[in-house]
C-alpha cells in the first residue's frame, strides 16, 4: 500500500493564493459586464470568493460561466502537470545572446508587443532597465535572461500564464525571482539568471497580464514541422 498516495491531497484541496482569488474575482467582474450575473449576484459570489480557502472552492464561483472554462482560469486539474524544471534543457539555448539592453547612468525600455528571443542579456550600471514581457510573442518555449547590476536596477515582467524561475544572488544588493508555475504544459518558461551588486535585480508576473495563443502558438510550429518534414 502507497502511504504516500494515500496522504497526498487532492488537486481541488490545494490552498488558494491571493493571485488566484483576485483572477476569479476578475472572472466575476467581467460576467457582471456581460449581464451574465446580476449585481446581487455577483456581490454574493465575490464574497464567496474572498473567503475561499481551497482552490476547489473557488472553481464553484465560475463553473457556471463560460469564463471560468478559459485556459487561464483557475482549475484544479492545472495542478496535475509536472512543474517546469528549474533550469533550461542543456543545449537549447545558445551562449549567444538575440537581443542586449544596457543602461549606463540612462534608462532601458523594451515593453510593447516585441518578439522575445531565446537569450537576452540586460545590464543596468547606474541606471535601470525594464524588460516588460506582459505583451511579447513567445517564438520559443524558453527564454534565458541574464541579468546584471551594478548600482543600478534591472526590472523583469512576464505574464501571469508563464512559468518563471531564477538563479543568483545579490552582493550587498536584492536578487529577487517570484517563482511561477503555468498550469499549461506549452506555457513558455522565462529563466532569469543575475547577479546584483549594490544593485536590484527583480523578477514578478505581472498582473491581468496572459498569453492567450500559448496553444495556437504550438500548433504553428507543429504545422511548420509537418510540412518542412513533407517537402523533404
Amino acid at each position: 500500500m502507497d502511504l504516500q498516495k494515500q496522504t497526498e491531497p487532492r488537486a481541488s484541496e490545494l490552498r488558494a493564493s491571493d493571485a488566484d482569488r483576485d483572477r476569479v474575482a476578475d472572472l466575476l467582474r467581467e460576467a457582471l459586464a456581460e449581464g451574465r450575473l446580476t449585481p446581487d449576484e455577483h456581490s454574493e459570489r465575490v464574497e464567496g470568493v474572498l473567503s475561499a480557502k481551497t482552490v476547489g472552492e473557488l472553481e464553484v464561483f465560475v463553473r457556471d460561466l463560460p469564463a471560468g472554462h478559459r485556459s487561464h482560469a483557475p482549475r484544479a486539474d492545472a495542478w496535475g502537470y509536472a512543474p517546469a524544471p528549474n533550469r533550461p534543457t542543456p543545449g537549447a539555448i545558445p551562449l549567444d545572446p538575440d537581443d542586449s539592453m544596457v543602461a549606463v547612468f540612462s534608462a532601458a525600455v523594451r515593453k510593447g508587443r516585441w518578439r522575445a528571443g531565446r537569450r537576452m542579456h540586460a545590464y543596468a550600471i547606474f541606471g535601470t532597465v525594464e524588460v516588460d514581457l506582459s505583451e511579447a510573442i513567445f517564438e520559443y518555449q524558453q527564454v534565458v535572461i541574464k541579468a546584471i547590476s551594478v548600482f543600478g536596477n534591472v526590472e523583469i515582467r512576464v505574464p501571469e500564464n508563464v512559468s518563471l524561475r531564477g538563479t543568483g544572488g545579490g552582493v550587498l544588493g536584492n536578487f529577487e525571482v517570484s517563482t511561477l508555475d503555468s498550469g499549461d504544459p506549452h506555457a513558455p518558461v522565462v529563466y532569469v539568471d543575475g547577479l546584483a551588486i549594490l544593485g536590484n535585480v527583480e523578477a514578478k508576473p505581472k498582473r491581468g497580464k496572459v498569453i492567450g495563443d500559448i496553444l495556437d502558438l504550438v500548433s504553428r510550429k507543429v504545422d511548420r514541422s509537418l510540412r518542412k518534414h513533407l517537402d523533404h
